[in-house]
């Protein structure tokens, strides 16, 4: 890939910061400096239109830009950035799309922890709706930018929601982007984690599922088994109160649930928690309607060895006959097999 001189200079208020300047697809750093007198600023070579991002250390928030040979110059202290019009445009919507998760970290940076501990059910709802803005933020960016290079900046955010053959699709009609080393990348990333090839993982889908028994929140004993049978199609959702992507993903299959219920679609949610308190208020949190069950063991849960799960959030798909047609459905990919299936 031909390379292109990078030129970074920019101002931070905290001298002897250390700021970086990271390659997004190798995921490190390829240069460094210190701020001195509130001025910054290095050179050098990198791939043409390679997504780099300077980040001052401890700083949570980064700066990204396309490494197009035009110089930028970036103010750390307010994510602003002067350079191409490229550049310019991608840091007015990176800085759009962090708007909603920014209001909400000063909010809950000025809060105590008795505050947030009493106000954690809002929390958790105002959460969803950050990540759901952000998803959809991600889609508008495919969407209407489809003629530069800025939907790269977004993928990540666009692949949960719509899963990869959403994408596959989308490249048919012909996008600038397409090709895009970093793109290229974080697709197969997601890709291999839905779905891994040659994982065991693969395995189960086509064979007959294997059931589980376990109690409810009230202690009542339940089996999968009782939700499989004709015309029900059961995703089997496993999920934990403290893992992070469980919860961002549960309100879309909250929607999957309230769209396709009346059709024949069931959820029953097996839960990796230890600690009934935990999940039992996970699950009010989250407003999930459907049964819910857990041996409480962590991840020596009975599922964890009988479906060889290693990561969570996972799911299968159950047919009315018993069969399992599919496995790590998330995001509008949940939504796009149940239609296809329970089409009338």
């Amino acid at each position: 890939m031909a390379q292109v001189k990078y030129s970074v200079s920019g101002s931070f208020t905290e001298n002897s910061t250390t700021v970086y300047l990271i390659d997004q697809l190798k995921g490190k750093a390829i240069d460094s400096t210190f701020v001195a007198d509130g001025k910054f600023s290095f050179t050098g070579i990198a791939d043409k239109d390679a997504l780099l991002a300077v980040r001052a250390k401890k700083k949570k928030w980064m700066t990204q830009f396309f490494n197009d040979g035009t110089p930028v110059i970036i103010n750390i202290n307010d994510s602003t950035l002067k350079g191409s019009l490229l550049n310019e445009r991608l840091v007015k919507l990176d800085v759009e799309k962090d708007l909603p998760r920014r209001k909400m970290n000063l909010k809950t940076a000025n809060m105590t922890e008795a505050e947030i501990i009493a106000h954690q059910e809002e929390l958790v709802d105002e959460m969803n709706n950050v990540i759901s803005a952000e998803l959809a933020f991600a889609n508008k960016v495919f969407k209407e930018e489809r003629n530069s290079l800025l939907p790269v900046a977004f993928c990540g955010y666009y692949f949960i929601d719509q899963g990869v053959e959403a994408y596959d699709e989308l490249v048919k009609e012909g996008v600038v982007f397409a090709n895009h080393p970093y793109l290229k990348s974080t697709r197969d990333a997601v890709e291999a984690v839905l779905k891994p090839k040659d994982s065991p993982k693969t395995a189960f889908i086509g064979q007959q599922f294997t059931d589980l028994e376990m109690a409810d929140p009230d202690g009542k004993m339940h089996k999968i088994s009782e939700l499989v049978g004709e015309g029900h199609w059961v995703l089997v959702d496993f999920w934990a109160s403290w893992c992070g992507p469980c919860r961002a993903e549960m309100p879309n299959v909250l929607e999957a649930y309230n769209k396709y219920h009346a059709k024949g679609f069931e959820v029953i949610g097996v839960s990796f928690d230890q600690k009934k308190e935990d999940w039992v208020k996970a699950i009010g949190q989250l407003k999930m309607p459907w049964l819910q069950i857990s041996d409480l063991r962590g991840w020596q849960c009975a599922a964890a060895s009988i479906y060889k799960i290693d990561g969570i959030p996972d799911n299968i798909l159950i047919d009315p006959q018993g069969k399992i047609i599919d496995r790590g459905l998330r995001g509008k990919t949940l939504h796009t097999r149940l239609e296809n299936l329970l089409r009338e």
